[in-house]
């Protein structure tokens, strides 16, 4: 996958692979991905915010891919 999906793409992941999966926002299939949820972090609505930075962080782990956004960081101690 490049850090780009198609529509088609984004309807066969599962839920698990978003930061969101409610709303089905910050796909994170791969570490490319991780590391666009970690970009975008500023557009998540404030509300959701932690649970988006502990989405990424896990899903960081998963891919060994390094958050270093102490933004994300502060927010998933929450």
């Amino acid at each position: 996958m490049n850090d780009r999906l198609t529509h088609d793409e984004r309807k066969v992941l599962p839920d698990s692979v978003y930061g969101l999966p409610e709303r089905r926002e910050y796909p994170m299939p791969d570490a490319a991905h991780v590391r666009a949820a970690e970009a975008y972090f500023r557009y998540c609505p404030e509300n959701l915010k932690p649970k988006l930075a502990r989405a990424i962080l896990a899903r960081a782990k998963e891919y060994g891919v390094d958050v270093e956004s102490p933004t994300v960081l502060s927010y998933a101690e929450q």
